[in-house]
């Protein structure tokens, strides 16, 4: 699913653009758009330090969420946590915070009709663990690292049905949703100013650059989020910055059976937003 426009919303190329798909971490966008909005207006102080428990940390590969130690980080510092290496932890500290109802009540407010969030991560993933017949996400990892070959590959078959990966079940949006959504921080139409341009610069600093940047070179720049989950999806949405100030959003959105090559698909991302930006600039001559 993808959904390429230009900043000005005059001009799109799409495929299936509008079929409910499973964000991923695309959803700390949203989050840090609420945060940072919050932190506008005053509702919340942004260097107000936040004592973080070693205890009960949601999981994730990156950040916060492998430390063993106790850790004290401002709100604000968490918000460049979750944009930049997309710490799990950081982003459920901040949702808890400032509140599921208040993003989705967001996400109505910008037209964004197809965009809900159902849960905070720790949630999603241990939903995950259950389906596969775990207690938790945490109880199917430790599973998983004892489990013969056969019983993976059963796992993998259970993990398509999934509630976490059914749109239809749980958080969920469409590539235009996602487009919308950048192109309304791009403009600064998304909430004040300073969130947006906030975000807007943090996006610009995440590490993962092996998928919609991928499809283009300096000085061209791309300011992104990826998502990915269980090896079943991977997503990424961003806006693409051209010299002579051409800029495009892009939200681009896969399904994979387990196993597939991750690298070979995230080029694939980073190739479609390339040629559906192509268009759109040769559609302008």
């Amino acid at each position: 699913m993808l959904c390429v426009q230009s900043l000005d919303g005059h001009a799109e190329v799409d495929l299936r653009a509008d079929v409910p798909v499973v964000p991923a971490s695309v959803v700390k966008v949203q989050v840090a758009l609420e945060a940072e909005t919050w932190f506008a207006d005053g509702r919340l102080d942004a260097s107000e330090p936040v004592r973080l428990s070693a205890a009960n940390r949601t999981l994730g590969p990156t950040g916060i969420s492998l430390f063993d130690d106790d850790a004290t980080v401002s709100w604000r510092d968490l918000v460049v946590l979750m944009l930049t290496i997309s710490d799990n932890h950081a982003t459920d500290t901040l949702l808890r915070r400032v509140g599921i109802d208040a993003v989705n009540a967001t996400a109505a407010r910008l037209g964004l009709a197809s965009t809900v969030i159902t849960s905070d991560l720790q949630t999603m993933l241990d939903s995950i663990g259950q389906d596969l017949g775990c207690a938790s996400w945490a109880d199917s990892l430790s599973w998983a690292a004892s489990a013969s070959p056969g019983e993976l590959v059963r796992a993998d078959q259970r993990l398509l049905t999934c509630r976490a990966l059914d749109p239809a079940r749980g958080t969920r949006t469409t590539a235009r949703d996602l487009a919308r959504l950048l192109r309304l921080i791009w403009t600064g139409q998304a909430g004040p100013a300073a969130a947006c341009e906030r975000v807007r610069t943090l996006m610009a600093r995440q590490l993962t650059r092996h998928r919609i940047a991928s499809g283009f070179r300096p000085p061209t720049k791309v300011a992104a989020k990826s998502g990915s989950l269980v090896g079943i999806i991977r997503n990424e949405i961003g806006v693409i910055s051209y010299p002579n100030g051409d800029q495009y959003a892009a939200a681009v959105f896969t399904r994979s059976p387990p196993g597939s090559d991750d690298a070979a698909i995230s080029q694939a991302i980073g190739t479609a937003a390339a040629q559906a930006v192509t268009r759109l600039r040769q559609a302008k001559t």
